[in-house]
């Protein structure tokens, strides 16, 4: 079935029972239904479908007929949350996404997978320092601390600046890192006004 391109598409009830049948065949360990479903109308079906066949380590049998670029971001975002564990999803696609809670999870999947390359520590500097939505520029700042790359150091640097939320993971980023200038960093978050940054910094610096 060729899908819209379109993210108004149909949510429908009978996607609620088949994404039922999909799971329940899943516990059984028959995948057909999870494979007929990334084709399906309903977004929600092929979100449970890429969920289900991602768990099951059978998921990128299946990349050439999904889903990065699948015009709902509710599947995209499950596409990202199975790239933490699946190499061969590509994650600047996702990291680049147009949907703020799918770069969001983006950025935790490059985190958790350890991903140095083809540049994504460089786009998550990027959205650390551009983002407009905080919930990523958070996202890739906790990122870019699990990575422990320098060349992000600069962006989680930056961060430190930014509001509250961001500011505290910032802190927490720099635990990897150690230099006069990190020490001087910590030290001028001991005065921050909010206590948690205040905390973070107190914490890294004991």
């Amino acid at each position: 079935m060729q899908l819209s391109d379109s993210e108004n598409e149909p949510l429908t009830s009978e996607g609620l029972k088949l994404r039922k049948e999909i799971i329940e065949s899943a516990l059984n360990g028959e995948y057909s239904l999870a494979h007929n479903g990334l084709n399906n109308r309903d977004p929600r079906v092929r979100s449970t479908s890429v969920s289900v066949l991602a768990e099951n380590g059978i998921l990128d049998e299946y990349l050439d007929e999904i889903v990065v670029r699948d015009p709902h971001p509710l599947v995209r975002y499950s596409v990202a949350e199975s790239a933490a564990k699946i190499y061969s999803i590509p994650i600047l696609d996702l990291l680049n996404d147009g949907d703020s809670t799918v770069v969001e999870v983006a950025c935790w999947a490059a985190g958790e997978r350890g991903d140095l390359n083809d540049g994504v520590v460089s786009v998550l500097s990027g959205i650390a320092e551009l983002h407009e939505d905080p919930l990523c520029r958070e996202a890739a700042v906790a990122a870019l601390g699990a990575l422990g790359n320098d060349e992000g150091l600069h962006s989680i640097l930056k961060a430190t600046t930014d509001i509250a939320t961001v500011r505290r993971r910032a802190i927490l980023s720099l635990a990897p890192f150690e230099s006069p200038m990190i020490t001087e960093t910590l030290e001028k978050a001991l005065e921050d006004r909010d206590w948690q940054v205040r905390q973070a910094a107190e914490d890294l610096l004991m």
